[in-house]
Protein backbone atom coordinates (compact mmCIF):
# COMPACT_ATOMS: atom_id res chain seq x y z
CA UNK A 1 0.00 0.00 0.00
CA UNK A 2 1.17 3.08 -0.75
CA UNK A 3 2.24 5.62 2.21
CA UNK A 4 -0.16 8.79 0.52
CA UNK A 5 -3.35 6.34 0.67
CA UNK A 6 -3.11 5.49 4.11
CA UNK A 7 -4.58 8.74 5.62
CA UNK A 8 -7.14 8.68 2.85
CA UNK A 9 -8.38 4.98 3.94
CA UNK A 10 -7.90 5.80 7.98
CA UNK A 11 -10.20 8.91 7.28
CA UNK A 12 -12.90 7.14 5.39
CA UNK A 13 -12.79 4.45 7.96
CA UNK A 14 -13.40 7.25 10.25
CA UNK A 15 -16.38 8.52 8.02
CA UNK A 16 -17.86 5.62 7.15
CA UNK A 17 -20.25 5.24 9.85
CA UNK A 18 -21.57 8.30 10.11
CA UNK A 19 -22.61 8.66 6.85
CA UNK A 20 -24.02 5.25 6.92
CA UNK A 21 -25.64 5.89 10.00
CA UNK A 22 -27.16 8.98 7.86
CA UNK A 23 -29.33 6.61 5.75
CA UNK A 24 -32.15 7.45 8.42
CA UNK A 25 -32.08 10.87 8.09
CA UNK A 26 -32.60 10.10 4.51
CA UNK A 27 -36.05 8.85 5.33
CA UNK A 28 -34.66 5.18 4.15
CA UNK A 29 -36.99 2.69 6.22
CA UNK A 30 -34.94 -0.18 7.59
CA UNK A 31 -37.24 -3.69 6.71
CA UNK A 32 -37.68 -3.76 10.27
CA UNK A 33 -39.74 -0.54 10.05
CA UNK A 34 -41.52 -1.68 7.06
CA UNK A 35 -42.76 -5.02 8.72
CA UNK A 36 -44.12 -2.91 11.59
CA UNK A 37 -45.71 -0.52 9.81
CA UNK A 38 -48.06 -3.30 7.65
CA UNK A 39 -48.44 -4.85 11.47
CA UNK A 40 -49.74 -1.63 12.48
CA UNK A 41 -51.51 -1.12 9.25
CA UNK A 42 -53.30 -4.39 9.44
CA UNK A 43 -54.71 -4.09 13.14
CA UNK A 44 -56.19 -0.63 12.52
CA UNK A 45 -57.66 -2.27 9.47
CA UNK A 46 -59.23 -4.73 11.71
CA UNK A 47 -60.27 -2.49 14.42
CA UNK A 48 -62.05 -0.20 11.30
CA UNK A 49 -63.99 -3.54 10.60
CA UNK A 50 -64.95 -4.21 14.02
CA UNK A 51 -66.23 -0.76 14.99
CA UNK A 52 -68.38 -0.59 11.23
CA UNK A 53 -69.70 -4.23 12.00
CA UNK A 54 -67.95 -5.86 9.74
CA UNK A 55 -67.25 -10.23 9.60
CA UNK A 56 -63.61 -10.82 10.10
CA UNK A 57 -63.85 -12.11 6.59
CA UNK A 58 -65.81 -9.62 4.96
CA UNK A 59 -62.48 -7.33 6.26
CA UNK A 60 -60.33 -10.30 4.50
CA UNK A 61 -61.87 -9.61 1.04
CA UNK A 62 -62.23 -5.55 1.13
CA UNK A 63 -58.39 -5.82 2.20
CA UNK A 64 -56.48 -8.42 0.12
CA UNK A 65 -53.07 -6.61 0.48
CA UNK A 66 -53.13 -6.30 3.80
CA UNK A 67 -51.69 -8.85 6.20
CA UNK A 68 -54.42 -11.36 7.34
CA UNK A 69 -53.10 -12.28 10.90
CA UNK A 70 -52.59 -8.24 11.58
CA UNK A 71 -56.20 -7.88 10.69
CA UNK A 72 -57.74 -10.51 12.70
CA UNK A 73 -55.26 -9.17 15.86
CA UNK A 74 -57.02 -5.76 15.65
CA UNK A 75 -60.41 -7.35 14.79
CA UNK A 76 -60.08 -9.13 18.05
CA UNK A 77 -58.91 -6.36 20.26
CA UNK A 78 -61.66 -4.32 19.09
CA UNK A 79 -64.09 -6.62 19.56
CA UNK A 80 -63.06 -7.24 23.12
CA UNK A 81 -62.93 -3.53 23.86
CA UNK A 82 -66.39 -3.16 22.76
CA UNK A 83 -68.08 -5.76 24.63
CA UNK A 84 -66.08 -4.66 27.82
CA UNK A 85 -66.59 -1.33 27.24
CA UNK A 86 -70.21 -1.96 26.09
CA UNK A 87 -70.33 0.15 22.60
CA UNK A 88 -72.49 -0.80 19.93
CA UNK A 89 -71.32 -1.45 16.41
CA UNK A 90 -71.65 1.39 13.63
CA UNK A 91 -72.28 0.38 10.45
CA UNK A 92 -70.83 2.60 7.37
CA UNK A 93 -71.83 5.57 5.89
CA UNK A 94 -72.72 3.72 2.42
CA UNK A 95 -74.93 1.06 4.72
CA UNK A 96 -76.37 3.62 6.79
CA UNK A 97 -77.61 5.52 3.27
CA UNK A 98 -79.02 2.35 1.59
CA UNK A 99 -80.98 1.34 4.46
CA UNK A 100 -82.34 4.59 4.83
CA UNK A 101 -83.22 4.60 0.63
CA UNK A 102 -84.91 1.49 1.06
CA UNK A 103 -87.21 2.53 4.00
CA UNK A 104 -87.96 5.59 2.10
CA UNK A 105 -88.79 3.71 -1.08
CA UNK A 106 -91.31 1.47 0.81
CA UNK A 107 -92.86 4.37 2.27
CA UNK A 108 -91.62 4.02 5.94
CA UNK A 109 -90.45 6.71 8.46
CA UNK A 110 -86.91 6.18 9.18
CA UNK A 111 -86.14 4.90 12.42
CA UNK A 112 -85.25 8.00 14.99
CA UNK A 113 -81.93 6.72 16.47
CA UNK A 114 -80.96 7.50 20.28
CA UNK A 115 -77.43 9.11 22.28
CA UNK A 116 -76.69 8.74 25.32
CA UNK A 117 -76.29 11.26 27.39
CA UNK A 118 -73.27 11.05 30.34
CA UNK A 119 -75.89 11.55 33.14
CA UNK A 120 -77.60 8.22 31.70
CA UNK A 121 -80.61 9.84 30.51
CA UNK A 122 -81.53 9.44 26.68
CA UNK A 123 -81.81 12.12 24.16
CA UNK A 124 -83.23 11.92 20.31
CA UNK A 125 -81.00 12.48 17.89
CA UNK A 126 -80.95 14.65 14.98
CA UNK A 127 -81.91 13.35 11.87
CA UNK A 128 -79.48 11.89 9.36
CA UNK A 129 -76.67 11.87 12.16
Amino acid sequence: MTPSLRPFLRALGLVAPLLLGGCGWLGIESPEQIAAKREADGRAIGAGCRHAARSVEACYELNKRADRSAIFAGWKEMHEYMAENKIEPVPPAAEAEAESESEREAGAEPARKSATVTDGEKVAAKPGG
